[in-house]
């Protein structure tokens, strides 16, 4: 009778265990600023169910057959004229933010990385890289301050599609909104009245300018409408009193289609203060986290046209919070407000 020997499993890799991670997650972009990048960028935004959301049977025609095929061309345009050395200036910036974010939580060995909602990097390949670093916790953050289902919905969606590919999964956590946050409130009011400072002219208008959403989000109890005004309300009360002497309005950018978007309208508001006598006015967009082809481009650049193009005399579009040291320490006091009990 032959000796049974012990079983000797094959070899396999060593799986690293232990450690927590956050992925900080942006929109997207298009890899490069021309026609074909935007195109391939467009289709996979704009198939999203939770941006656009008309009955495929209807929207995909219009969107292979018409949109596809004429808007590429004109947004190549506008990503042409704030593409850097770098690249987008939503994916330099989201990275350098993220870079800075580490650096701050070094001490905790937590692992940072950022992702993408439509582009590169794809959310489910960061995912899989923080689990083969070791990461059982991990930390999900969509950088929206306001919640919306087009934005930080969508963001968990991807998420979940995750979920339901891969079997080693880790325990997940997400960061909530942060509209109303007294630090982020504090961040905003700190950052923008030092860049009003370094202005040559006193403004008479402070213009916060967020993305825009069709009317009817609202009506089917999106909060972000209302995230948004809170937002605007909490700053004004802030500059209520340190600029007392400036008018603080909120707009929404960024229409698109012919659907009844929120209102005012930015472009119209611009154009609209300058025909009424304003002639010294900036705008932030506090919704952004870091800047973009809408802040840069849509109100950096077609926004000073507009008003200075109706009677207005001074503009200045102001920084997002970006990687400076506010956008930093806020994003990091939210994520470890998060991952309390994980460290």
């Amino acid at each position: 009778m032959s000796q049974l020997l012990p079983h000797k499993p094959a070899d396999h890799p060593v799986i690293a265990t232990g450690r927590v991670g956050v992925l900080i997650v942006n929109l997207g972009t298009p890899d490069a600023p021309d026609p074909g990048a935007v195109k391939r960028y467009l289709k996979q935004f704009l198939s999203d169910r939770r941006v656009v959301e008309i009955p495929a049977l209807l929207w995909q025609p219009i969107l292979r057959g018409i949109i596809l095929n004429t808007r590429p061309k004109k947004s190549a345009h506008a990503y042409a004229q704030v593409w850097t050395p770098d690249g987008s200036p939503l994916a330099a910036l989201t990275q350098g933010l993220t870079g800075a974010v580490q650096a701050e939580l070094a001490d905790s060995h937590v692992i940072v990385r950022h992702a993408m909602r439509y582009g590169r990097p794809a959310i489910a390949t960061q995912l899989d890289a923080l689990v083969a670093h070791g990461c059982e916790r991990i930390c999900v953050m969509p950088l929206y301050p306001q919640y919306c289902a087009a934005t930080t919905a969508s963001v968990l969606d991807d998420v979940a599609r995750w979920v339901m590919a891969t079997r080693r999964l880790p325990a997940l956590r997400t960061v909530p909104p942060w509209h109303d946050d007294p630090g982020y409130i504090a961040a905003l009011h700190r950052d923008l009245s030092r860049q009003i400072a370094a202005l040559d002219y006193a403004p008479e208008l402070l213009m916060l300018s967020f993305h825009g959403m069709p009317e009817r989000t609202l009506s089917l109890g999106d909060p972000y409408h209302c995230h948004c005004r809170k937002t605007s309300r909490l700053l004004a009360e802030s500059f209520a009193q340190s600029h007392p002497g400036l008018r603080l309005e909120t707009t929404f950018q960024s229409r698109f289609g012919r659907a009844k978007w929120l209102e005012p309208a930015t472009d119209a508001s611009l154009v609209r203060e300058a025909q009424a006598g304003t002639r010294r006015i900036v705008i932030a967009a506090p919704g952004f986290s870091v800047d973009c082809l809408e802040t840069l481009e849509e109100l950096g650049i077609r926004g000073r046209d507009d008003f200075i193009g109706a009677g207005g005399t001074h503009f200045a579009a102001l920084s997002c919070l970006n990687a400076t040291p506010d956008g930093v320490n806020l994003t990091t006091a939210l994520i470890r407000r998060e991952l309390a009990g994980w460290l």
